[in-house]
């Protein structure tokens, strides 16, 4: 058994494709529409493209618990998922100089360095480097 794709919520699925490829580095998977507007939307890793998708999922616009849930977590500063990185100070300063927001810097915890940042799409993400 394996992951082969994994949720994100996102508030507007337009917006989250743009920042997770323009931003981020992903590259769009698959685009199927649902109906109602939605659509089966992922993004993988540009050097994984075979690997685990991200579904940028429309949950909080059909369904109130999970817009809550969703709320709840990013007011807590408490990330929805973490991204591995492999150099997480370079990966924060490419980010920051596109205009990413950063809710917590690099800092090292015990055998990880972690940085959080918002996805502008209803979430807190985790960035972690191993050490």
């Amino acid at each position: 058994m394996k992951v082969s794709v994994t949720g994100i919520p996102v508030k507007d699925q337009d917006k989250a494709l743009e920042f997770y490829t323009s931003k981020l580095g992903f590259v769009k998977k698959l685009d199927v529409p649902l109906g109602g507007g939605n659509r089966w939307l992922t993004v993988v890793a540009k050097e994984e493209q075979d690997g685990t998708e991200v579904l940028l999922e429309p949950s909080p616009n059909n369904f109130e618990p999970a817009k809550i849930y969703q709320q709840a977590l990013f007011d807590a500063g408490i990330p929805y998922t973490q991204f591995s990185v492999d150099d997480l100070q370079q990966e924060y300063e490419r980010l920051l100089n596109l205009g990413v927001a950063f809710s917590l810097t690099p800092t090292a915890m015990g055998t990880v360095k972690l940085a959080v940042f918002n996805d502008t799409c209803g979430n807190n993400i985790q960035l972690v480097q191993m050490l």
